[in-house]
């Protein structure tokens, strides 16, 4: 399996709001950069869509390390939150639904192609790639061509 790097981010101005993400793909020196920008949605969504872009651009199964500085991201999955919230039926322990069931299918679909190695950074604290990330994100969300979350239900 090739090793590849991912590193995300996601940002909304006002949560929820405009959004966007940014995502970075390295392979054996060669680098890959998405972002996109959302007219309404929230940050866990963005947070959560900057990995799926990731992963999905891979060609074939890959081993990932994944940097995000999203807690909810990497705690859920790392945590076995969302595993539950999957088998529950897609509640919480507190019955209440999940949040963002479409992005965390998308995501646990990926998750069972590639290993994916979940690392947490600390955001804004001078990691050069996840301040890169944010401000792809930031860009995209300030940018023209915004699209439609289709899936956020707020």
């Amino acid at each position: 399996m090739k090793k590849v790097e991912l590193y995300t981010d996601g940002a909304c101005s006002g949560n929820p709001g405009k959004g966007g993400y940014g995502a970075i793909l390295r392979y054996n020196g060669a680098e890959k950069v998405f972002s996109q920008g959302y007219r309404l949605t929230t940050n866990n969504r963005m947070e959560l869509l900057g990995a799926i872009v990731g992963l999905e651009a891979l060609k074939e199964p890959c081993e990932v390390d994944l940097c995000s500085d999203s807690k909810y991201l990497v705690d859920a999955v790392t945590k076995g939150w969302v595993y539950g919230w999957q088998k529950k039926g897609w509640k919480k322990s507190d019955g209440k639904p999940a949040l963002n069931v479409d992005l965390w299918k998308r995501l646990l679909k990926l998750m069972k192609i590639h290993k994916v190695n979940l690392i947490w950074i600390k955001g804004h604290a001078g990691h050069p790639d996840n301040e890169r990330c944010d401000r792809l994100a930031v860009a995209a969300y300030n940018g023209d061509g915004l699209a439609e979350d289709v899936n956020y239900a707020g």
